[in-house]
């Protein structure tokens, strides 16, 4: 099997990451998959804002997403203690933004899985990003004039295996 099939037969959402720091190198290689993703109409909108793990930025996401979904006390934050966190943003007044990051995010999940390091892709907090703190969150997050929140990619070094999920080809596959 070639090594893009094998990275994607072998990707899983990563829920626990051990301390270690990405290096300059993993993290430049990262941000070049997602930003080769192509684009709707080659708009190359895509803007992705990287923040450490221990930023303080992070812990406010997390405290306006649980008051939003009303949890107290989680086990966990959002991105799992990962070291990293890609936050993806666009403009808000194209229409294919969305897809377009999904499209760079699914790039970096499997560019991470090829580096031997594992992600987990978040949209959880969207309404927090969306919501009544949006600005704020665009200002403090770098955000271009005019970008929104699309999505979000947790990056690190897994501490917690698991199997990739499995797929039924006759539920989910129709041929005509």
């Amino acid at each position: 099997m070639n090594e893009v099939l094998n990275a994607m037969a072998k990707r899983y959402s990563t829920r626990g990451y051990t301390g270690q720091m990405l290096t300059e190198q993993e993290i430049n290689v990262l941000l070049g998959a997602g930003l080769q993703a192509p684009t709707a109409t080659n708009r190359q909108e895509i803007h992705i804002t990287v923040v450490k793990g221990d930023h303080p930025i992070l812990a406010e996401i997390e405290a306006v997403k649980n008051q939003r979904f009303g949890i107290a006390n989680p086990p966990h934050n959002f991105y799992y203690e990962a070291p990293v966190v890609f936050l993806l943003s666009g403009e808000k007044a194209f229409s294919w933004s969305s897809l377009d990051a999904g499209i760079a995010v699914e790039n970096i999940a499997l560019a991470a899985e090829s580096l031997g390091l594992g992600s987990l892709i978040i949209g959880c907090i969207k309404d927090a990003l969306t919501g009544e703190k949006e600005a704020y969150f665009a200002d403090r997050l770098k955000f271009p004039e005019g970008y929104g929140f699309q999505i979000a990619i947790a990056l690190g070094h897994g501490a917690a295996p698991k199997e990739p999920h499995a797929y039924d080809l006759e539920k989910n596959v129709s041929y005509l």
